[in-house]
């Protein structure tokens, strides 16, 4: 298998195959042991120059992407949008050309835009991996969001797992369901109808509007932050009723009829979507999605450079 397998970029997981997201998991396994090493450095990419071009603020998605690519000992170099040209009136087209022409080899982009990643994708040779676009995907933070769940169940078939608040504004959500569905889970959302998106049910989730029914049906929650900066007024009354209503809490988990496994992707506004007994709690695997964080991208890094999924073991070094 090559790395023709997953094409030329990473854009979202709606259109890969069972087979190809089962790929991305499998070759991330052998790349969580560097972590664990004194020397957390192999030289699989040594020579190879990734640019990291983030026009949106970001902390851990872009040190994740950092220390995927230092510890396959990539050259890195990290663009914001803020004091750069971009700020001055450049396009996204010829920031992307202008990077291509001192010879780089891929771009991480992260965008405000929604298809930001696919226009830049179409118009550059270089890999383009999609580090969130907009309300549209962030296939990287589901493809550890599910290897998280697939090291605790070993399979996802058959898996209840429901994703709760903030769909609506959720790049998340969207990269969670395509990919869970696609392994055989069954997938919900909950929250407030205002923070759902009006066509949510074309999407083959079951819909809860009360969280104290999510949390009887399924067996494991991935609680969405609600993006204040993306929420005009409106959608919700307040923070403290958002909690008092749709709040994951110790009490509510307490009444579960069975031991859910729960979820963040962060960052957490604690005491919101969640309270600090539970992102801190026994139910919590809120950092092992970290650690799981840095293989996934190193795993998707080494099978768009030509890496052959079998030799991953091998690329540990």
């Amino acid at each position: 298998m090559s790395a023709a397998t997953i094409g030329k970029d990473l854009l979202g997981l709606e259109h890969l195959s069972a087979e190809q997201i089962s790929l991305i998991l499998d070759t991330a396994e052998p790349f969580k042991e560097i972590s664990l090493r004194p020397i957390k450095k192999v030289p699989t990419l040594r020579g190879a120059t990734i640019v990291n071009l983030f026009f949106e603020s970001s902390t851990r998605t872009r040190i994740s992407f950092e220390f995927a690519e230092k510890r396959l000992s990539a050259d890195t170099v990290n663009v914001a949008s803020s004091g750069s040209s971009v700020s001055k009136g450049e396009t996204l087209v010829d920031t992307a050309r202008n990077l291509e022409a001192m010879k780089i080899d891929m771009v991480v982009i992260r965008h405000g835009a929604s298809g930001a990643a696919r226009f830049l994708a179409d118009r550059i040779r270089s890999n383009v991996i999609n580090a969130g676009d907009g309300t549209h995907e962030h296939p990287t933070q589901g493809l550890l969001d599910i290897l998280t769940l697939r090291d605790r169940w070993g399979s996802l078939a058959g898996r209840r797992v429901c994703i709760c608040g903030d769909v609506l504004h959720s790049r998340v959500a969207r990269s969670n369901i395509w990919g869970l569905q696609k392994l055989g889970a069954e997938v919900a959302v909950c929250g407030p109808r205002s923070l759902l998106p009006s066509a949510i049910d074309e999407l083959g989730v079951t819909v809860f509007g009360r969280i104290e029914e999510a949390i009887e049906w399924a067996e494991a929650l991935n609680v969405l932050r609600l993006q204040l900066e993306r929420m005009q007024a409106g959608y919700i009354p307040s923070l403290r009723e958002y909690n008092r209503v749709f709040g994951v809490t110790r009490e509510r988990l307490d009444r579960a009829p069975r031991d859910i496994i729960v979820m963040h992707p962060g960052p957490m506004n604690r005491g919101v979507e969640i309270d600090s007994d539970v992102a801190d709690g026994p139910h919590s695997v809120i950092l092992d999605q970290v650690t799981n964080g840095v293989a996934i991208r190193m795993a998707v890094l080494y099978l768009l450079a030509g890496g052959q999924p079998h030799l991953a073991e091998a690329a540990k070094g």
